[in-house]
């Protein structure tokens, strides 16, 4: 029973991404490439595809996992609590940016970038 389960949770995540890459203008099936995918989704956030390679990095991986999910919400107009939900509820959140009224607005604009234009 648990390994059906865990199977539909994983399907479902699957699903979810590959929507979630398809309303980016992305192809879905690069969703499902591993390593690939994190390239795709940096360059999909407006950062260079090997900063999503970063997230493979122990320890501080973490935080660039963190803000890429962040910079994820920004990109389809979602607030920093929909980023935090991304992140501790993924399973819910991810639906919901998926199957959601959520449209890709394209990379936010980065704070550091424009203070240092400033």
């Amino acid at each position: 029973m648990v390994f059906i389960i865990i199977f539909l949770i994983i399907i479902l995540m699957i699903v979810s991404l590959w929507k979630i890459y398809e309303k980016a203008g992305v192809p879905g099936w690069k969703s499902i490439i591993p390593f690939y995918n994190l390239w795709v989704l940096a360059e999909i956030v407006g950062k260079p595809g090997w900063f999503g390679l970063l997230v493979y990095i122990p320890y501080v991986g973490v935080i660039f996992a963190f803000y890429l999910c962040y910079l994820l919400a920004k990109s389809f107009g979602k607030s920093v609590l929909f980023a935090i939900g991304l992140v501790f509820l993924g399973i819910i959140f991810f639906p919901v940016l998926a199957f959601g009224d959520a449209k890709y607005l394209g990379p936010p604009e980065d704070d550091v970038t424009k203070k240092i234009e400033q």
